[in-house]
């Protein structure tokens, strides 16, 4: 597959190619394309790639020395019998030669977890023999904890010496059209599937068909790549996570308060706060609260999978696995089938939520922008889809996601319009200007963009 986006990224990473090289660290969930970015920096820089496996320290510096020997000949010809040895002669090799990077290590935690002394060993080489020598040098990983821990917190060994920091998020829905071919309600669909991740794109690409028929072959075949994905990212992740397991489990099956997730596993909800900030990390689950409650601390929060993948494959791959092992493909689409429209119509919703606050296009982008946007929801008051505030002024968005797999005619839109401007705004919008909002992935040819005091927003301009 083409390389997509990731301009910012790429240009970020170029930026340290001054006189003053630099660290860079990178992570993101496994699968979203650290390796490929990497590589395709590593590529156009003429830099050098390496990557660390769970072997032992000895095995690890080893293969990192037959790597650096690539660009640095003579280099492997030696045993370095710690860490600190093997940068030091990096450094100095590469200051004899001119030769600045940039050069990665991907997959770090496995080096840390085999060496817990490695990051303060970086440390004193980031800022004496790595500086000394003008190198561009990125660190990588998959756990993000880890990653995170390495340099974020005030008392990490590397806080305060990157110079650029990146947070690999998935690619953005615009860009299935690139990789697929797809636009409109098939976008829609890959996106139920797929998510914004990388690989399982690339997967895709490789087989043919509609998104259900392609979700067969790749998730519920037992022999497709993808029907064991989730416990392969738990027992890849540094330490495994195969803990974390029972509450992907429970959420997937639609236990999304904290109650409701300590009753089906049977423990005290006071014992999931741990595993479940672990699962936020991993990019795997994310925690909601409601617009108008504080971000910590909000009794009404829940936890839903944050992934489209693994959010279909806990409805319909884990409580049918059997099913699926024993049954055929016909068998395997009549699984599917009651579950795909219900994930559609979430996956619309999440587009909504996370594209249309932010479209550029139209009336609606003249009044924001608008700040990212959240559901609301409280007791027995209206929900609302999507909420979000202006940057500035006092104008809040209020717009209801409604999937179609047909153009909506003004009819329709009519009727849903007045249903819209008759709901009772949400209580912490008290004394704001409301712009509400009806987005619909189609509209027939000639309909106005409003409709009364409603906005109409179709796919296209969210994308």
């Amino acid at each position: 597959m083409v390389f997509l986006n990731r301009e910012a990224e790429i240009a970020a990473l170029d930026g340290l190619a001054d006189d003053r090289g630099g660290l860079a660290v990178a992570w993101g969930r496994r699968r979203i394309g650290k390796t490929r970015l990497l590589l395709e920096w590593c590529s156009r820089a003429g830099g050098l790639y390496t990557t660390a496996d769970q072997s032992g320290p000895e095995t690890q510096r080893a293969y990192l020395a037959r790597a650096i020997a690539d660009v640095l000949p003579g280099f492997a010809d030696v045993t370095y019998p710690d860490w600190e040895r093997l940068l030091t002669r990096l450094a100095s090799d590469a200051a004899a030669r001119g030769f600045r990077g940039p050069i990665v290590f991907d997959e770090l935690p496995y080096l840390v977890s085999a060496s817990p002394e490695l990051p303060s060993v970086l440390q004193r080489w980031i800022d004496h023999d790595a500086r000394r020598a003008g190198l561009i040098v990125a660190l990588a990983g998959s756990s993000q904890r880890m990653m995170q821990g390495l340099v974020l917190a005030a008392d990490a060994p590397l806080y305060g010496r990157a110079r650029a920091l990146i947070d690999l998020a998935p690619l953005l829905p615009r860009h299935l059209t690139m990789a697929l071919g797809v636009r409109g309600v098939p976008l829609i669909e890959h996106w139920t599937a797929w998510g914004g991740v990388p690989r399982y794109w690339e997967l895709a690409a490789g087989t043919t068909g509609p998104a259900p028929e392609r979700i067969v072959a790749l998730a519920l075949d037992p022999l497709g790549p993808l029907f064991s994905e989730p416990e392969r990212l738990l027992l890849e992740e540094s330490p495994p996570a195969g803990e974390v397991r029972p509450l992907l489990d429970a959420i997937g099956a639609g236990a999304h308060r904290l109650s409701e997730i300590a009753g089906r596993l049977a423990r005290p909800a006071t014992s999931l706060s741990r595993p479940l900030d672990r699962l936020v990390g991993m990019g795997l689950v994310r925690r909601e609260t409601p617009y108008g409650e504080p971000a910590r601390g909000g009794k009404r929060s829940i936890y839903r999978i944050s992934d489209p993948f693994l959010r279909l494959w806990f409805r319909v791959v884990a409580p049918n696995r059997a099913a699926l092992i024993a049954g055929s493909r016909a068998s395997r689409r009549a699984t599917l089938a009651p579950h795909w429209e219900p994930l559609v119509a979430q996956a619309w919703e999440d587009l909504c939520r996370q594209a249309g606050s932010a479209t550029t296009r139209g009336a609606l982008a003249r009044l924001g922008p608008w700040r990212p946007a959240l559901r609301y929801w409280r007791g027995d008051e209206p929900e609302w889809d999507l909420v979000a505030d202006a940057v500035e002024g006092t104008r809040t968005l209020l717009g209801e996601a409604w999937f179609s797999r047909r153009p909506v005619t003004r009819a329709a839109l009519e009727r849903e319009a007045r249903r819209l401007a008759a709901r009772p705004t949400p209580p912490p919008t008290a004394g704001r200007h409301i712009v509400r909002a009806l987005f619909v992935p189609l509209l027939q040819k000639g309909v106005a963009r409003r409709i009364g005091d409603v906005h109409l927003v179709s796919l296209a301009e969210m994308l």
